[in-house]
C-alpha cells in the first residue's frame, strides 16, 4: 500500500469514526432529553388532572353544602323527629284530621355518603285536603320525596283514602352549615294551587253510591183490640260493618286501634289484649303485605284478633265485617310460635 492509498484509508477511517462518534454522543444526549420531555408530558397530565379533580372536589363540596342546608338534621334521631313533626303540621293545615292519619316510621337505610329514612302514611279526608297535602308536600324546601302514592275512593262523597311513602336523606358525614328557617317558595293560596281546584270540584274519585230503598210504608191505624194490632219490632244491633278501623298508631310505644262507630260517628280506642270482633286483639302488624282484595296495593299495618286458637286480620281502613282468617305462612313469628307449638300444649 502506498502513501496515497494510506492516506485515503486513514480519511476514510477517520470519517467513519467521526459519523459513529456523532451518532452516538447524539443518542447519549437526545435519548435522557427525550425521557425527560415524557416525564414533563406525564407530570402536566397529572397535574391537569389534580386541578380538574380538585375544581370538582370543591364544586361537590359547595352542592353537598347547599343540600345538607336542605336537610332535616344531622342524626337519624333529630331528622326523623323533625320531618314526623313537619308532617304532622302540613296535614293540620291542609284542613284535614290528625286522627285519620296514621305515621310508621321507615329505615334507616344506609346508602353511600347518607342515609334514607321516611314514613309510611295512610288516611283518608276530603278531597281537597288531600290535594292541599300532596301540594305542601311536593313544594316543601326541604329534601323530600313522595312515592308509592295511591288514592282511592272513600265511604262517603268528596272523602277520599291516600296512602304514600315521604322519604328523606341524613347526609354522613354531614358537612358544617348554619340551617335556617326554610320557607315553601308557594302557599295554598297561591295560583298554583288553585290549578289544581278542579280536581276536588269535579269529584273525580267520587264512589258509585247505591240509590236508597224506598221508605217503608207505615203500618195501617187499627182499634186497639183488633188482632192485627202489632208492637213495632224495635232495630236490631248495629252490625260488625258499622264498625272501621280507622288508625293503627303508637303512642309512647304501646299499640292503639282506633275503631270508629260510622252509625253514631263515635271513635272507641283499644289495645292489645282488649276484646275485639269476637275475640282478643293479640297485636298490631306494621309489615307491608298486599292489600286483600286491590291487586298491586300494599297494606302497611293491620289488626291481629285471636279467636280461640285462630288468628284473624282487619287491614287499616276495613271494617270487621272483612275479618280473615290468617294462614300460618303469613302470621308474625311470634304468632306463628303459639300456632305451631299449641297441639303440643294440648292434652
Amino acid at each position: 500500500m502506498n502513501q496515497r492509498e494510506k492516506l485515503l484509508a486513514g480519511l476514510v477511517l477517520g470519517t467513519a469514526c467521526l459519523f459513529g462518534g456523532g451518532l452516538g454522543l447524539r443518542a447519549f444526549i437526545t435519548k435522557p432529553l427525550a425521557e425527560l420531555d415524557k416525564r414533563i408530558v406525564t407530570a402536566r397530565e397529572r397535574l391537569t388532572k389534580i386541578q380538574t379533580d380538585r375544581r370538582n372536589y370543591f364544586s361537590a363540596e359547595d352542592r353537598l353544602k347547599s343540600l345538607g342546608k336542605l336537610t332535616f338534621a344531622d342524626t337519624v334521631d333529630e331528622a326523623s323527629a323533625h320531618s314526623g313533626e313537619m308532617l304532622t303540621k302540613k296535614i293540620l293545615r291542609a284542613g284535614l284530621k290528625e286522627v285519620s292519619f296514621t305515621r310508621l316510621p321507615v329505615g334507616p337505610r344506609k346508602m353511600r355518603g347518607a342515609s334514607e329514612i321516611g314514613w309510611n302514611v295512610q288516611g283518608e279526608g276530603a278531597l281537597a285536603g288531600v290535594v292541599n297535602l300532596l301540594f305542601q308536600l311536593e313544594h316543601a324546601p326541604h329534601l323530600l320525596r313522595l312515592e308509592n302514592l295511591v288514592v282511592s275512593g272513600g265511604d262517603a262523597p268528596g272523602v277520599v283514602r291516600v296512602q304514600f311513602r315521604c322519604l328523606t336523606l341524613v347526609l354522613d358525614p354531614a358537612p358544617d352549615v348554619k340551617r335556617e328557617l326554610l320557607l315553601a317558595k308557594v302557599e295554598l293560596d297561591s295560583p298554583e294551587r288553585r290549578a289544581f281546584d278542579t280536581i276536588p270540584v269535579r269529584d273525580i274519585l267520587r264512589p258509585y253510591i247505591k240509590r236508597p230503598p224506598p221508605p217503608p210504608v207505615p203500618p195501617t191505624r187499627t182499634s186497639p183490640g183488633s188482632p192485627s194490632s202489632t208492637p213495632a219490632t224495635p232495630p236490631g244491633p248495629p252490625g260488625p260493618e258499622t264498625f272501621r278501623i280507622v288508625s293503627l298508631s303508637e303512642w309512647q310505644g304501646q299499640p292503639e286501634i282506633h275503631v270508629r262507630d260510622l252509625t253514631t260517628q263515635k271513635t272507641a280506642r283499644y289495645k292489645p289484649g282488649d276484646a275485639l270482633a269476637g275475640g282478643t286483639i293479640a297485636l298490631v302488624d306494621y309489615r307491608a303485605m298486599p292489600l286483600p282484595g286491590a291487586s298491586g296495593l300494599q297494606s302497611f299495618s293491620r289488626v291481629i284478633v285471636r279467636v280461640k286458637d285462630e288468628f284473624f286480620a282487619i287491614e287499616r281502613g276495613q271494617t270487621l265485617a272483612d275479618l280473615r282468617k290468617m294462614e300460618v305462612a303469613k302470621l308474625p313469628p311470634e304468632l306463628a310460635k303459639i300456632v305451631v307449638e299449641a297441639p303440643r300444649i294440648t292434652p
